[in-house]
């Protein structure tokens, strides 16, 4: 699997988990909703200032966006 595909389907998981709509994940980090949704479906390529953005939202430590045993 690709490092964006494995991104993006980390940060879907750890926003529904969260009960997160997309709406409200890119507010609450100030990103474009379609750029987070492009994320999410693994056609973006986050810097790793957005990851930092998204995992301080979220609670979470950047690095959870990169683990491939998490996913379905």
């Amino acid at each position: 699997m690709e490092w964006e595909k494995i991104i993006g389907a980390n940060l879907k998981r750890l926003r529904k988990a969260r009960g997160l709509s997309q709406e409200a994940l890119a507010g609450e980090s100030g990103l474009a909703m379609r750029h987070l949704g492009r994320i999410e479906r693994g056609e973006g390529n986050p810097t790793v200032a957005v990851l930092g953005k998204l995992a301080d939202v979220l609670g979470v430590h950047p690095a959870e966006f990169f683990t491939a045993d998490k996913l379905p």
